[in-house]
């Protein structure tokens, strides 16, 4: 059973894709006349001209909007694909849930004609930056620093990629990770952590300890009084990036 089978059941409550982001995706893409969408999930940011989406999970398939792009069930490291299918490819936060990372990127390369565009982030700035996993839940930096890709070798993989920042917006619409850093009551709520990877793999009863101390300092108003700065912030930087290769 593909991870997202049992991960995206409720998906699209709390992952919606933001337009911001969104911008950011399409002028990466830039001219591509044809796009395929790997690790595709319901469909999040795929512009008009994607010709094809590669999802390994049926529940995240039949979660896709009405007119998207055909899907087919596969995985990254065997994309059914000939080489050369696509003027460009992209994998929008999905390498790390990948088995093989190596052969996918291969698979990646080998599909792209022109352009390949991956949404990934940087764990080390991650963890440093992000206060939920910094302060409330070191064990979700654990468990994401068994699993995150450095980006400087993925770049490589991809045969050189230049790298640009995703700030994450204060009202960001897509419910990934970090998407809450300024509404820290959402992470107490089980259906936002249910559409966070790195929350619902760590488990419940890991998090209970950490999430319990967040909702203490939510009431107290310690958790304000300590981030204070980020109450007049419109966007962050806390690692997520934009990988652009061109072929």
């Amino acid at each position: 059973m593909a991870l997202y089978d049992s991960l995206g059941t409720t998906y699209g409550l709390t992952r919606r894709p933001d337009p911001r982001i969104a911008a950011r995706v399409h002028a990466a893409l830039g001219d591509a006349t044809d796009v395929v969408n790997v690790g595709a999930g319901t469909g999040s940011y795929e512009p008009a001209c994607t010709v094809l989406a590669v999802e390994p999970s049926r529940v995240m398939v039949g979660q896709r909007p009405p007119g998207s792009a055909p899907a087919v069930r596969a995985v990254a490291e065997r994309l059914p694909l000939r080489d050369g299918a696509a003027d460009a490819v992209m994998a929008l936060l999905t390498v790390h849930h990948w088995s093989d990372p190596a052969a996918g990127v291969a698979e990646l390369c080998r599909v792209a004609r022109r352009r390949i565009v991956v949404l990934t982030w940087d764990q080390e700035v991650f963890r440093e930056r992000f206060w939920l996993v910094r302060e409330y839940l070191p064990e979700v930096a654990v468990f994401d620093d068994a699993r995150a890709l450095p980006v400087d070798r993925l770049a490589a993989w991809l045969g050189g990629a230049r790298q640009e920042p995703v700030p994450v917006p204060y009202d960001c619409t897509d419910g990934f990770g970090a998407a809450f850093w300024r509404r820290p009551h959402a992470y107490l709520d089980p259906r936002v952590r249910a559409g966070v990877s790195l929350l619902a793999q760590t488990g419940e009863d890991v998090l209970a300890p950490g999430l319990a101390k967040l909702a203490a300092d939510l009431s107290s108003g310690r958790w304000h009084a300590r981030h204070a700065d980020l109450l007049a912030r419109d966007s962050v930087d806390v690692g997520y990036r934009l990988l652009v290769a061109e072929r």
